[in-house]
């Protein structure tokens, strides 16, 4: 892991574990309820991030929240569903391991505290989860600490646990070994009052060398560790199959200080929770 910036624990959850995140899910798109103006389409390319998710209350505000990010061209220009709404969701996001009981018993499971003991973690806390669906979408090459910043760097680690088979067909993730010690270049920053957009992008991504891409494919109930610095992307699926995924970040809170300008904020009714239970 300190190596490469990432490591790949095969096995790590049971399929039952799976199945039953997969179940909560279905139960949870089959209430969902957001209002046609909350409706925004999830992307990671600048812009269009800036454009969607920038200009929306509903994503800044979700850190504390249990919300829906939709696919690209699934909504009508009011905010109506071409496609089935079930089929529509890109992502959930981003307190599902502070509200819903299937996931926070995942993120706070003992194999999961133990492998933040064994990684030297003394005071890591939770700071957001994500369902992702990847029906569709090209997550492009980023490093998690340009949204997730903190003071000094390193202290961010992701857990990704894939709740089905993840191929090079369905949009497994690749990454870049050892490129989680070069720093950041792009921080993701709130902007200041009065902007045109909630959030802005200060800096640049420098070009990466695709051939230095590596694919994890990765079986069902497996966990891949993903250092707050390595590059890492994902291509496409291609293919007929979903890729569903439960993902979650940590900080090290022991001598760190989480950036006052990230999107993502703790509040009163959510203080970032202790991983250690």
């Amino acid at each position: 892991f300190h190596k490469d910036g990432f490591l790949v624990l095969e096995q790590f959850f049971s399929a039952e574990e799976c199945d039953d995140m997969r179940s909560q899910i279905q139960k949870i798109v089959s209430e969902m309820e957001v209002p046609p103006h909350c409706r925004t389409a999830f992307s990671t390319r600048e812009q269009e991030q800036l454009q969607a998710q920038g200009s929306s209350d509903y994503f800044l505000t979700s850190g504390d929240k249990i919300r829906f990010f939709f696919e690209k061209g699934v909504l009508d220009e009011k905010g109506n569903f071409l496609i089935p709404k079930e089929k529509s969701v890109s992502k959930i996001g981003h307190a599902l391991h502070a509200y819903d009981p299937v996931f926070k018993q995942i993120t706070h499971s003992p194999k999961v505290q133990e492998l933040g003991r064994k990684l030297g973690l003394e005071r890591p806390v939770v700071v957001q989860s994500m369902y992702i669906f990847k029906c569709l979408l090209a997550v492009t090459p980023h490093q998690d600490a340009t949204f997730l910043h903190t003071e000094p760097l390193g202290r961010i680690l992701g857990f990704w646990i894939a709740l089905e088979d993840a191929t090079q067909e369905n949009g497994c993730l690749w990454f870049i070994p050892g490129s989680h010690t070069n720093g950041i270049t792009r921080r993701m920053v709130r902007a200041a009052s009065g902007a045109s957009t909630c959030v802005e992008f200060v800096g640049s991504e420098p070009a990466y060398d695709e051939k230095q891409f590596i694919p994890l494919p990765i079986s069902k109930g497996g966990l891949i560790l993903i250092h707050g610095e390595v590059v890492h992307k994902s291509e496409l699926n291609s293919s007929e199959s979903s890729r569903h995924a439960f993902t979650f970040h940590v900080m090290e809170a022991k001598g760190t200080t989480w950036s006052k300008e990230n999107w993502l904020q703790p509040t009163p009714e959510l203080p970032f929770p202790s991983l250690y239970t």
